[in-house]
C-alpha cells in the first residue's frame, strides 16, 4: 500500500521523468539524420568535383610577369669563380583587367554544378627597368632570353590559343614555367628583348577565353591593378584579400564589380631576385554561389529537433493532464518518429524541389500526420486542430529562424522566451501533487 501511495502521489512526477527521458531517446535519430546530411553533402561535393575534373577547375589568373636570367658569379673559399644563371622578376606598372563571366548549370544525377566561361582582357605595362636596383650589373643582364610568366591553375580552361601582344609583336604561350618558384603552374612566352627595350615603357595585352568551376579569381601584379568583372549570375560572393572598391552592383540582369589594388596593399615588390613570395594570400575574386544550399538549411533545421521535440512533448504531457487522459509512452514515440521523419522527408525533397517548397510539404506532411493521430489520442477535433495549428506555427518559427542569418540568436532567443512564459501561465491550472482530486 505504501508503494501504491507512492505511485499516486507522485504519478506526475514519474511521467514526467518518462516524458523527459523519452525526449532524450528521441534525440538518437537526429544524430543519425544529421549524418545522412553530411553524407549527403559530401555526395554533392564529389560530384561536382567529377563534373570539375572534366571541365576545368576553378581558376586563379596571375601575371603577366616578366622574368630575366642574369650571370652571378660566386666565388669560393679556394678562390675559384662559378658562374650561375639567376633569374630576375619584373611586374607591370599598370594592369587593367576586364572580364565577364558567362556561368552554365551541369547536371551530375539529381546534382547542379555550376561551372562558367569567361572572356577576359589584360592589358598594361612595363615601366623602364632598372635593374642596378636590384644590384644587377648590366653586362649580367641576359635580356635575349627573357619570357613572360602567366599563372593559370588548370590549362584545360583554356579555350583557344593564348598570345601575348607586347608592343606591335605578338607571342606564343607555351605550357609549363623555366622557374616555378613564384608561380607553381602557367604558362610562358620567350620574348627577345634588347638592351633599348629594357630602357623604355613596353605595352601588352592578352586576351583569354577561359573556362572555370565556381570560382574565378585574380593576383595584383601591377604598381596599380585594376579589375572590372560582369556576369548575369545574381549569386555571386566577393572573396579573397580585397573586396571591390565600391558597392558592386547586384541586380536581376547579374552583378558588375570593380576593384583596384595598389602595390603597397600586398606583401611582395615590384622587382625580385633570387627570392620567393608566396602571391596566393594577395588574390582576390568572385565565387558563384548556389542560389540556394539545400543542405546547409537542411543541417541547421535538424539542429533544431530538441526544440521540436521537446515543445511537443511537453505540450502533449500539459494536455494528458489537463485532459485526465493516459497517453502510453510508446504513442510519444510515435509522435517522436514523425517529427524525425520530418527531416528525412525535407532532405530528400529539397534535392529534387527548392528548399522552401520542399519545407512547405514536409511540414504540413508531418503536422497532418500527428494532427490526425492526436485525434486519435484524445478523441477530439477541438485538441487535435488546436495542436496541429501550434505545431504549424511552431514550423513556421523555425523556418524564419533558418532564413535569418545574423539576427537569427536574438529572434530565436525571444521566441524562446515567450513559448517558455505561456507554458508556464497555463501550467498555473495543474495541480502537480493531486491534492484536488
Amino acid at each position: 500500500m505504501n508503494t501504491e501511495s507512492f505511485l499516486s502521489a507522485n504519478r506526475l512526477t514519474i511521467k514526467g521523468c518518462i516524458v523527459g527521458g523519452l525526449i532524450l531517446v528521441m534525440l538518437i535519430p537526429s544524430l543519425f539524420i544529421m549524418n545522412l546530411v553530411t553524407e549527403r553533402a559530401n555526395r554533392q561535393k564529389e560530384a561536382a568535383a567529377e563534373v570539375s575534373s572534366k571541365w576545368a577547375e576553378s581558376q586563379a589568373i596571375t601575371g603577366p610577369l616578366l622574368v630575366i636570367p642574369y650571370h652571378e658569379a660566386i666565388q669560393d673559399a679556394d678562390g675559384k669563380i662559378s658562374e650561375f644563371t639567376r633569374y630576375a622578376y619584373f611586374l607591370p606598372e599598370h594592369l587593367q583587367i576586364n572580364g565577364k563571366l558567362l556561368p552554365e548549370i551541369r547536371n551530375r544525377s539529381i546534382y547542379k554544378i555550376v561551372v562558367y566561361r569567361s572572356n577576359i582582357t589584360l592589358e598594361g605595362d612595363f615601366a623602364p627597368l632598372h635593374p642596378e636596383s636590384l644590384n644587377i650589373p648590366a653586362a649580367a643582364l641576359m635580356p635575349e632570353e627573357a619570357y613572360i610568366c602567366f599563372g593559370l591553375n588548370d590549362f584545360r580552361g583554356i579555350e583557344d590559343q593564348l598570345a601575348i601582344r607586347w608592343n606591335d609583336n605578338t607571342y606564343i604561350f607555351n605550357a609549363g614555367l623555366p622557374d616555378k618558384r613564384i608561380v607553381a603552374t602557367g604558362l610562358n612566352a620567350p620574348v627577345a628583348l634588347t638592351v633599348e627595350d629594357i630602357s623604355r615603357t613596353n605595352k601588352f595585352s592578352i586576351r583569354l577565353n577561359l573556362r572555370g568551376s565556381e570560382r574565378l579569381s585574380f593576383t595584383p601584379v601591377g604598381r596599380m591593378t585594376n579589375v572590372h568583372l560582369t556576369s548575369d549570375w545574381k549569386n555571386p560572393s566577393f572573396d579573397g584579400n580585397f573586396l571591390p572598391v565600391t558597392k558592386p552592383v547586384i541586380d536581376d540582369n547579374g552583378f558588375a564589380a570593380d576593384w583596384k589594388v595598389q602595390h603597397l596593399n600586398r606583401n611582395f615588390p615590384q622587382s625580385w631576385k633570387n627570392e620567393s613570395f608566396d602571391l596566393k594570400p594577395s588574390q582576390f575574386g568572385i565565387t558563384l554561389l548556389q542560389p540556394v544550399d539545400a543542405y546547409s538549411k537542411t543541417e541547421r533545421s535538424v539542429k533544431y529537433a530538441i526544440l521540436f521535440i521537446a515543445l511537443t512533448f511537453g505540450l502533449y504531457f500539459f494536455i494528458e493532464i489537463l485532459q485526465k487522459k493516459q497517453v502510453h509512452p510508446i504513442q510519444y514515440v510515435l509522435v517522436g518518429l514523425a517529427l524525425s521523419i520530418f527531416y528525412t522527408l525535407l532532405l530528400s525533397v529539397s534535392e529534387y524541389l527548392p528548399f522552401n517548397v520542399s519545407y512547405l510539404a514536409a511540414s504540413l506532411a508531418t503536422a497532418t500526420l500527428i494532427t490526425f493521430y492526436t485525434r486519435s489520442i484524445f478523441n477530439t477535433w477541438r485538441i487535435a486542430s488546436l495542436f496541429g495549428g501550434l505545431l504549424v506555427m511552431l514550423y513556421g518559427f523555425i523556418f524564419i529562424l533558418i532564413q535569418l542569418q545574423d539576427g537569427a540568436l536574438l529572434f530565436g532567443s525571444i521566441g524562446l522566451f515567450i513559448l517558455l512564459a505561456v507554458v508556464m501561465y497555463y501550467s498555473r491550472r495543474i495541480d502537480w501533487y493531486g491534492n484536488k482530486g
